[in-house]
């Protein structure tokens, strides 16, 4: 999958998950937010291709030199890719280096595109992220 004109397209939950949709399908990743208040990443365990998730619930985990984190369902559907570079624990860094664009985690196949409508344009985001 190779979303165009990513940064305007690109949708975010208050959990700091992030969206970019092409069609009916979503990749998901963290925010550069997210990044930041994990630290140093050292470990992800991503989703296995043809997991069903649904919005909100547990997809993945980060682990960083700090603390854990789940990665929440920005959208429902079947886990289609992953980001298989991330599986090896020295390129887990490359979220930290690019969260919003290599640093990407998993893609999925939606199931109810509808569920999009509860997520936040970036510029709501920001605004979210900064108190505002």
């Amino acid at each position: 999958m190779t979303p165009t004109s990513a940064a305007s397209t690109r949708l975010y939950t208050k959990d700091h998950a992030w969206v970019v949709v092409s069609g009916t399908r979503a990749r998901v990743g963290i925010s550069e937010f997210a990044q930041a208040e994990l630290g140093d990443i050292a470990y992800v365990e991503l989703p296995r291709v043809g997991k069903q998730v649904r919005h909100g619930e547990t997809a993945c985990t980060v682990d960083s030199l700090k603390t854990s984190s789940e990665i929440y369902a920005p959208v429902s559907g079947t886990v289609i890719g992953v980001n298989s570079i991330l599986a090896s624990d020295e390129n887990c860094g490359l979220i930290n280096r690019d969260p919003l664009g290599d640093g990407w985690l998993f893609d999925l196949e939606m199931s109810d595109p509808a569920e999009l409508a509860s997520l936040l344009p970036e510029k709501d985001y920001l605004s979210f992220v900064e108190g505002d």
